[in-house]
């Protein structure tokens, strides 16, 4: 039987981090927009010339390469999925659910990664620091103001699926501040 799950949580909370660890101990598919995207730009499919163009123009990938992406992914099946980063909005997430009740799938549950706004831009700007001083790459953008600006653009567009997916039943909440493996718990517990 198949795991499909969503991970929700603003830039920061770890969700990539659970996202590998689910991968690594259930054998889920983590399904990263990012990632999708640059794959199906490496690689020469039709879809992937669309995306190319698409973004060497400059523009934002529509939901619709994005959605087939997805069902690209989906077609190949596997012991589940973990959507990282994707839905961002209501008219994806319902998207969404309109391919995965085209493909027999459905959502088992969404987990809401909770922070702490100020705990949260600490986090991320303590990481950066202690990155840079070992001499290692970090995100331009991991700093006080930028990390602000991103979590504005989350509670703007993304924030409201945390009700949408309530009403659904599907909705559980994690502490996304707690040690790694504390949060890997919480989530074992909610699928088990």
């Amino acid at each position: 039987m198949s795991l499909n799950i969503i991970l929700l949580g603003p830039p920061g909370a770890g969700k990539g981090t659970q996202a590998r660890i689910l991968t690594e101990r259930r054998g889920l598919v983590q399904l990263s927009t990012g990632d999708m995207l640059r794959e199906a730009q490496a690689s020469g499919s039709e879809m992937g010339k669309l995306v190319a163009d698409v973004m060497a123009k400059g523009q934002l990938v529509t939901d619709e390469i994005v959605i087939g992406l997805i069902r690209e992914k989906l077609a190949k099946g596997g012991s589940g999925f973990i959507f990282d980063g994707f839905p961002r909005t209501l008219a994806q997430a319902d998207a969404l659910g309109d391919l995965l009740a085209e493909t027999g799938e459905s959502l088992d549950a969404v987990i809401e990664m909770q922070v702490d706004d100020e705990t949260l831009v600490r986090r991320i700007v303590n990481r950066a620091d202690e990155a840079r001083a070992a001499g290692q790459p970090v995100r331009a953008d991991d700093n006080a103001e930028s990390v602000g600006v991103r979590l504005m653009a989350y509670y703007k567009q993304t924030s409201p699926l945390i009700g949408y997916y309530y009403a659904k039943g599907l909705l559980r909440g994690v502490n996304g501040l707690a040690e790694i493996d504390a949060v890997a718990a919480e989530i074992a517990a909610i699928l088990d």
